[in-house]
């Protein structure tokens, strides 16, 4: 059994968490719902609260009504291994979202996502300004453009 982290990311929804969690469970290979409760008590009662996995990481996503939104200024980053990666999860979280620069994306949630090759430390190292430039300039990224520009003299 793989230890628990003592860092749980909550998400706050609008009557949209259970959605949210089926969601984003539906595209990740390592993924379970954990938990559908009711808050039973409080400013949020009679709504519910969802624990689910993705990628070993747990979640809890909670209807608690429109006080809250997220923002850019906290997403989730996706490593990917290779160019099919970055397009499977390019595709499936960005569909009815908006998609950004540099690999990042908003899901019809409102959830900010970056999805980034692993290499991309790497390749930075080769050549910084060349690989920053080319990475500037994708939304979707693309692992073959940036070992181009990691290879530039």
């Amino acid at each position: 059994m793989a230890a628990i982290s003592k860092i749980r990311p909550n998400l706050w929804f609008d009557g949209q968490a259970e959605a949210a969690a089926n969601f984003y469970v539906s595209i990740f290979k390592n993924a379970s719902i954990l938990s559908v409760d009711n808050i039973a008590t409080g400013p949020a009662e009679g709504n519910r609260i969802i624990t689910f996995e993705l990628e070993g990481l747990r979640f809890t996503a909670f209807d608690a009504g429109p006080h809250f939104k997220f923002s850019l200024a906290v997403s989730f980053e996706i490593s990917c291994q290779s160019q099919q990666e970055i397009d499977y999860f390019w595709h499936k979280l960005s569909e009815g979202g908006q998609t950004q620069q540099c690999g990042w994306l908003q899901d019809k949630f409102g959830l900010s996502w970056q999805v980034a090759p692993a290499e991309l430390p790497q390749l930075m190292q080769n050549n910084p300004k060349a690989v920053m430039d080319a990475y500037l300039a994708m939304t979707k990224i693309d692992i073959a453009q940036l070992r181009a520009a990691a290879q530039q003299a």
